[in-house]
């Protein structure tokens, strides 16, 4: 009798889908996810994704903290307690810190066992991006606004750079409220479309003069910290920098990342910014305002600026755009506030390059 003998099925092979999708479904995919720490553990998952994630063309940077030049990771400062009053005055002293956690311990998965961004000891947003080499869309976020304010107070700008300055619209107020319902508002005496006097009288205009240079101060600083940045990526086609309070923007398309590049960049003798070029500012003013969803704007003021034409390296804007880039810089309500001051009387206002 011959012994029985045992079948086996021979093992299923599992088949592994991800390794079927085409590397340009694959960038697809990693340009949708956007976030660096994201991208950078999807790095460490496999060789395939380490040769993938530094193609990816949309990029965003959240930075958390902001630690001193000379200082370590103990003497970074904690944004999660309360917010310093003025992070601006520690602005131009600082330097950005970003990633730490999602990089820091990670290796290569070729076996090498040398960190994956090895340039994170300085903690460089520029250095940590240098590992991507063909980003398009970079958007970066500070972890707050660079001008302190009083609380209840409205400040928002936008600016657009090339090598300098082009464009440049704020907003502000002496108060954001809640309209009361069912309330109607009387409109003040001195509103006749015109500047009250009280307005020069009670420091209403030097107000927003400090609201005005506070606010060009900190976009010329943002734009000098994106030199490095600039230069290392040629790829680049649109920069964002922005802050999780949405208290400033500056953008920089395709034309003004080339004009960056082919013009040298004017820095301020006194401190690490760009230098602001003379300017023409049109202010308008309205007492009061009222918004969509009911809020109300008190003191609310428009400022727009570009560079005078001598200071303007050729890129002077004509009106239709100069109104078109304050009709888009801000968002929700503050869009329908600008749209109401700019139906008010212009006071034309002239300022030197500092």
């Amino acid at each position: 009798m011959h012994p029985k003998a045992r079948i086996h099925a021979d093992p299923v092979r599992e088949v592994d889908h991800f390794d079927c999708l085409p590397d340009s479904l694959v960038l697809l995919i990693l340009n949708k996810v956007e976030d660096v720490r994201s991208l950078g553990r999807c790095y460490a998952v496999s060789k395939r994704l380490c040769g993938l994630v530094p193609l990816v063309h949309d990029v965003y940077v959240k930075i958390d903290r902001v630690v001193a030049v000379d200082g370590d990771a103990e003497d970074t400062l904690n944004l999660s307690s309360p917010k310093p009053r003025n992070i601006f005055s520690h602005f131009l002293k600082l330097m950005l810190l970003t990633i730490i956690k999602p990089f820091h311990n990670m290796r290569n998965p070729n076996g090498t066992g040398r960190p994956l961004f090895p340039q994170l000891s300085q903690h460089s947003p520029a250095q940590v991006l240098r590992n991507f080499t063909h980003v398009r869309n970079l958007r970066i976020e500070l972890p707050s606004g660079d001008v302190g304010t009083e609380e209840g107070v409205l400040l928002k700008w936008r600016a657009e750079y090339g090598s300098t300055l082009q464009n440049c619209v704020i907003l502000g107020g002496t108060r954001v409220d809640r309209k009361p319902v069912g309330g109607e508002h009387e409109p003040s005496l001195e509103d006749n479309g015109s500047m009250p006097v009280s307005f020069y009288t009670n420091g209403g205009l030097k107000l927003r003069v400090v609201w005005t240079i506070s606010s060009l101060i900190a976009a010329s600083t943002r734009h000098y910290l994106l030199r490095s940045i600039i230069n290392d990526h040629p790829t680049l086609r649109s920069l964002v920098l922005t802050d999780a309070d949405g208290q400033g923007t500056l953008s920089m398309g395709a034309e003004q990342l080339k004009e960056f590049r082919e013009n040298q960049l004017s820095a301020s003798a006194c401190s690490n910014r760009t230098q602001v070029p003379a300017c023409n500012m049109k202010l308008k003013y309205a007492p009061y305002l009222e918004l969509p969803g009911g809020m109300a704007l008190q003191g609310a003021t428009l400022v727009a600026i570009k560079p005078s034409p001598e200071g303007s390296n050729g890129s002077h804007p004509n009106r239709k755009e100069a109104d078109g880039f304050v009709f888009g810089a801000f968002d929700g309500p503050f869009k329908a506030a600008a749209k109401a001051l700019m139906k008010r009387r212009t006071y034309l206002l002239e300022m030197n390059g500092f």
